[in-house]
């Protein structure tokens, strides 16, 4: 099924579908077309990562570009992902674009000593001299049994290390038209994708285009509540909102992120004033991280307009256990955001 055009408020049908005429793509298509734009119009840009290759095409994203850039510019890397980022680091301070692509998150906590202690303060310390131009791709991991080490979400890890650019998609417009700002972008940018999202197809202009770092987005306007959130669970999120808007005639506004960091405190405090209710949603832990961040952020700078307790909906503080039964009792349902929700309007 195509991306329900419900799930974007009349505003932003404007803004989102103007000129893109009928064509639907999928979310993996979408982040295909970027690179392949990317590597034609940018000879500095190259591709890189386990499985870049195989068949599967890490999730089809980087089907056919070996093919039509060659192994120089699209290439398969050992499975020694530390020393391939201070590779992509060098790279980068050279004035190359490297798109590091890495099957999912975890692989990413291998790599923190080179993108927390060199890409994301080089730009600082040589006095704005050297810039790190580079992309780290992965997609979390879930609902299949991945259990405690293929299935984090470490945004929240990466959420306070200033010099780093955190972006987590949710429709396929977004996702090619981020993946060509942050290979465009002059500092290292982290995406995280979700796996849920991959079949997802959405209306995607054909060409180039760039959705703008730090801007979050409104999906839906509303005065009762505001909800907050980015990736896959906001779409769970608008589900919920739907139901509640039938049920109990509510008008809920809910906010993508799209960029973690930086965030976009403007809109989310604009639309606290106006609601007085605000329920934070994440596919990660809801202790630390994004959750706890908005939460806060909230609390300090629009404290009065608050009619009701801040709701987090995010992961409980436990490693994901593994089997489909504890997976169901883990993750963030429908009823959770409802509940949450539902909580905030007691007050």
């Amino acid at each position: 099924m195509p991306w329900d055009d419900r799930l974007v408020d009349e505003k932003g049908k404007g803004q989102i579908l103007s000129g893109m005429g009928s064509r639907t793509i999928s979310y993996t298509e979408a982040i295909n077309e970027a690179l392949e734009l990317a590597l034609t119009k940018d000879e500095s840009v190259f591709v890189l990562g386990q499985g870049v290759t195989d068949p599967g095409a890490m999730f089809g994203i980087t089907k056919n570009l070996e093919s039509k850039f060659g192994h120089e510019r699209v290439f398969e890397t050992p499975v020694s992902e530390d020393g391939l980022t201070g590779f992509c680091v060098g790279a980068a301070l050279s004035g190359k674009r490297p798109v590091y692509l890495h099957n999912r998150p975890d692989f990413i906590l291998l790599t923190f000593n080179q993108i927390i202690t060199h890409a994301s303060k080089y730009h600082y310390m040589s006095r704005g001299q050297s810039k790190v131009p580079m992309v780290v791709w992965s997609a979390i991991g879930r609902g299949w049994g991945s259990g405690a080490q293929h299935s984090q979400a470490i945004q929240g890890l990466l959420l306070g290390v200033p010099g780093l650019k955190i972006v987590m998609p949710m429709t396929p417009y977004d996702a090619k038209g981020m993946m060509l700002a942050a290979i465009e972008d002059n500092n290292p940018v982290l995406i995280f994708e979700h796996r849920w999202l991959m079949k997802k197809i959405g209306p995607v202009p054909e060409g180039y285009y760039t959705v703008p770092l730090g801007k979050a987005f409104i999906r839906k306007e509303g005065s009762d509540v505001t909800i907050v959130g980015a990736s896959q669970i906001l779409e769970t999120a608008l589900e919920v909102v739907l139901e509640l808007e039938k049920e109990r005639n509510l008008k809920i506004e809910v906010i993508d992120l799209r960029t973690i960091q930086p965030l976009d405190e403007e809109t989310i405090l604009d639309s606290v004033k106006k609601t007085g209710r605000l329920v934070v949603v994440d596919t990660g832990w809801a202790m630390g991280g994004v959750c706890a961040e908005i939460g806060c952020l909230v609390a300090e700078k629009a404290f009065h307009a608050l009619r009701s307790p801040i709701q987090r909906v995010g992961l409980p503080h436990s490693p994901t256990p593994s089997g489909y039964a504890l997976e169901s009792a883990f993750y963030p349902t429908k009823n959770t955001i409802k509940e949450a929700i539902l909580q905030t309007l007691q007050s």
